[in-house]
């Protein structure tokens, strides 16, 4: 069961759409036939898919268990590790590879190679994401952070959850990118035809994203560090995609054709919970991307 207060009568305000938002999970039609079955109820009452929100309302969600996680199975697949201790490790992950199992990829994902590698993680038999503090594209490569037990994983999504941590992208877009330095802040929310997709939406959540220019390649394309400050799914292929300059390589965004997405989480750094000290990482760009940038650099001689 989860509780939530409502303290100030938010901007999406019909419960279906909501809680649609609130809690990843679940979407419109899921949380329509939870209310239908009585399975959501504000204040202890049943009420309607339209029902308006005010201040003060608590719901109770009663959510459907997920799938058995012990349904999972360990798989032997590579995992480029480059840091680990008796907490936590930090790889280095592959574009391709899905990070957690879903009804779309049951096996082959970060999950499957990290059951392999060990046998005890936290979370593990009451979630599919055992061990994940925060997770990145199937497209997108490079550094993640992965909990080995369980105060470890409360403590960095702790981290998460403040801002605290440091995550830095190197992405190359379509177009001269200006200005040199700026801010993207604007809210995302899921498409509301295709699913699989995010926009743009002033009734999304928050999303902020610092960038930097770090290459004008003449007028057709510019790299650049991306910094975001909240973690929304798709956030920087969203934003960069909403002023025009969508990633190459992005299929889903509009991005030019390319071999893969040039999208790489290259830098990462936390304060490690075991031992209290800020822990620094960096991923150098994986050859693929580096191929895909020296054409781009001949083709615009």
């Amino acid at each position: 069961m989860r509780q939530i207060k409502i303290s100030v009568k938010p901007k999406v305000h019909r419960i279906d759409k909501f809680l649609s938002l609130k809690i990843k999970t679940l979407t419109r039609s899921q949380v329509k036939k939870l209310i239908k079955d009585g399975k959501i109820l504000v204040g202890g009452l049943k009420v309607e898919p339209d029902y308006e929100l005010q201040k003060d309302d608590v719901i109770k969600v009663e959510l459907p268990p997920p799938k058995n996680p012990l349904e999972v199975k360990p798989e032997e697949l590579p995992l480029k590790v480059i840091y680990e201790d008796n907490g936590l490790l930090v790889l280095d992950k592959e574009e391709g590879m899905v990070v957690h199992p879903s009804a779309g990829h049951p096996a082959g994902t970060l999950v499957n190679a990290l059951l392999a590698r060990y046998s005890k993680l936290p979370e593990f038999g009451e979630s599919l994401r055992p061990g994940i503090v925060h997770r990145l594209d199937k497209e997108t490569s490079g550094l993640m952070v992965v909990a080995k037990d369980q105060k470890t994983l409360e403590e960095l999504k702790k981290q998460f959850r403040g801002r605290s941590v440091v995550k830095k992208y190197v992405a190359l877009v379509g177009k001269r990118l200006e200005p040199e330095v700026g801010t993207i802040e604007k809210p995302i929310a899921r498409h509301p035809v295709f699913r699989n997709k995010f926009i743009v939406e002033m009734s999304g959540r928050e999303a902020k994203t610092d960038f930097r220019v770090l290459e004008h390649i003449g007028d057709k394309a510019t790299l650049v560090e991306v910094s975001p400050k909240t973690g929304r799914t798709h956030q920087i292929r969203v934003h960069l995609g909403s002023t025009g300059h969508p990633i190459v390589g992005d299929k889903l965004y509009g991005g030019r054709p390319a071999p893969r997405m040039f999208l790489h989480a290259t830098y990462l750094e936390f304060k490690n919970p075991k031992s209290g000290k800020v822990e620094t990482f960096l991923s150098p760009l994986p050859s693929k991307l580096g191929a895909i940038l020296d054409k781009i650099k001949k083709d615009s001689k």
